[in-house]
């Protein structure tokens, strides 16, 4: 089955500024997108999580702060939404 899917909310270009949550392949990364471009995102105030607990309740059971900004490559990303924590 094939199926487009088109999306009209401007990408992470629209989200700048705002607080994100990245799943990445083997590592959960949070923080305030600063800087996109073709390759990669920044990351400030950046969070490592190291484990979840549950997203319902909001905080992370364990996350270390990374220093500076960071980034993260979009191929590495498999999926991503707003952070609440």
């Amino acid at each position: 089955m094939k199926r487009i899917v088109e999306t009209t909310d401007g990408g992470f270009e629209a989200l700048l500024g705002e607080k994100l949550c990245l799943f990445c392949g083997v590592y959960i990364y949070t923080g305030t997108l600063a800087g996109v471009n073709e390759d990669y995102l920044e990351l400030t105030d950046a969070l490592l999580v190291y484990e979840t607990g549950e997203l319902a309740l909001g905080n992370w059971k364990d996350a270390q702060k990374l220093p500076d900004s960071w980034r993260v490559m979009r191929q590495s990303i498999e999926s991503w939404g707003p952070a609440k924590c």
